[in-house]
């Protein structure tokens, strides 16, 4: 696969060998519909496999998010079918692991709200930069299903079991500079300025020595890796909360702008 090739994500070559990779859905705030999510499981491999990169940035396009999350489209297809949620899963696998197999460092921008798949992007970076006012939340509480991708390894070792068990089962937003005070980003700054801190970074690390960085990461990564098994059970579990009820009505209610009504929540009559 080629640059290119891809129909929602936009590349810029920077000085010093870095690859500036923007998530191109403004109009929808750069949520992922079928083709992006699928993008974003392929994308590390072509800029690692490129030998002119040594360190990847990826950021939202426009000035209100980094990722929104998926298209409720997408969820209602896997509500409904078996192939599309076995397609997920698989992608959302990938993601994952891709980015993990990933030798360059990346940095994330996080210029804006991120959640779902760009929200895994966001915090699967080996640095993570985010404005003071940009939210983010896990949000598959919210809709009905399990914090199942990346919530399970990485929140703990962010931020901790105490956070990661709230945020997750909550769902609750997190600033930027409570997201930074908790560990669950690297830095925090003036939303102005997050794009180029991130720049910053990535050029002194094309500077650095690239086997020493890239041995690194790969040690650092191995923490996610030995937590490999949980992370497919979690994934697993989060398949199987699609094709639940919840999952409809937390649809509904976010079409509805309200406030969802569970069923499982409901008290037996």
């Amino acid at each position: 696969m080629r640059y290119e090739d891809f129909q929602f994500l936009l590349f810029e070559r920077q000085a010093d060998g870095v690859l500036l990779i923007t998530l191109n859905r403004p109009e929808v705030m750069n949520a992922t519909n079928n083709r992006m999510h699928w993008e974003l499981t392929q994308v590390w491999g072509v800029a690692n496999d490129d030998p002119t990169v040594k360190a990847i940035v990826v950021t939202g396009a426009g000035d209100r998010a980094f990722s929104a999350g998926g298209d409720l489209s997408v969820v209602e297809e896997m509500s409904t079918s078996h192939e599309a949620t076995m397609r997920v899963m698989k992608e959302a696998s990938d993601l994952v692991y891709n980015m993990l197999a990933c030798d360059k460092p990346i940095i994330s921008a996080i210029n804006g709200t991120a959640v779902g798949a760009g929200l895994v992007v966001a915090l699967l970076a080996d640095v993570s930069v985010m404005a003071e006012d940009a939210r983010l939340t896990d949000g598959h509480a919210r809709l009905g299903v399990s914090a199942g991708d990346h919530g399970a390894i990485v929140w703990p070792l962010l931020c901790g079991m105490a956070k990661a068990k709230y945020y997750l089962m909550t769902a609750e937003f997190v600033d930027g500079k409570e997201a930074e005070r908790i560990g669950l980003v690297t830095f925090c700054t003036a939303r102005a300025d997050v794009l180029t801190k991130s720049l910053a970074i990535a050029a002194n690390l094309a500077r650095g020595s690239q086997t020493a960085i890239r041995a690194t990461k790969k040690s650092l990564n191995n923490w996610m890796h030995m937590a490999g098994p949980l992370f497919d059970n979690s994934l697993a579990m989060e398949m199987l909360c699609f094709l639940g009820a919840d999952v409809k009505e937390g649809v509904a209610a976010m079409r509805g702008k309200r406030q969802p009504d569970f069923p499982s929540a409901r008290l037996p009559q």
